[in-house]
């Protein structure tokens, strides 16, 4: 996985990123306050809305492609949501609700993702925890963040491994099973590379507090 795959723009120069950090981050949650609060029936309100993150990523630099590109992939997440809602509440109210949680995750997905895009994530980071953010979740939020690639890695060499060794083409039962195996091994790897890389932290003394060059 690329190293910039979640937030290639972050290191930008436009208006957007030269904004204080943490003034973006409280811009981004009243909008996602606002876009959960306020009824669905009031159309103008989340069309302004829109509106301000298309101009905001606009001015940040971030490509349409982009943007369209990252909302595929969020798309069939929240669909799945928004579907099981009409199927448990009845479809009589069920479609007002599906549409309300894909109106507000889309809105709230983009605002998010301007954010992680007009903010390096340690910058990001360091912004939260002045904000209030727990110490703990910070930790887990750096480690993630630090980590996701390195596992997305593995992930790719073990599936490179399976093919270098599967002859044949497989059905789709034994790619099942396959994949399913694949997955057991990455989550013991995984397991065994947290316990090391806790094990060299507290070596070295951390104490829980994040901290970059910046701070």
């Amino acid at each position: 996985m690329p190293r910039d795959f979640l937030d290639p723009y972050s290191r930008g120069n436009s208006i957007c990123h030269r904004l204080p950090d943490r003034l973006k981050i409280l811009l981004v949650l009243a909008m996602i306050i606002t876009a959960l609060f306020v009824p669905p029936e009031n159309w103008p309100v989340h069309g302004c809305m829109a509106a301000a993150v298309f101009l905001a990523m606009t001015l940040a630099g971030i490509p349409l492609r982009y943007l369209l590109v990252r909302l595929m992939f969020f798309f069939p997440m929240i669909m799945g949501l928004a579907i099981a809602v009409p199927a448990s509440t009845g479809f009589t109210k069920g479609w007002d609700v599906m549409a309300t949680v894909l109106l507000r995750g889309t809105l709230s997905f983009m605002g998010v993702l301007w954010l992680v895009n007009v903010t390096p994530f340690d910058r990001l980071l360091v912004a939260l925890r002045q904000l209030g953010l727990p110490q703990m979740l910070a930790a887990i939020l750096a480690f993630m963040y630090r980590y996701i690639f390195v596992v997305f890695d593995e992930l790719e060499r073990m599936r490179e491994g399976r093919r270098a060794r599967t002859f044949s083409k497989q059905g789709l039962l034994a790619a099942w099973k396959s994949n399913a195996q694949l997955i057991g091994m990455l989550l013991i790897r995984s397991m065994n590379r947290a316990e090391r890389v806790h094990g060299a932290m507290c070596a070295r003394g951390f104490d829980g507090e994040i901290r970059t060059l910046d701070s």
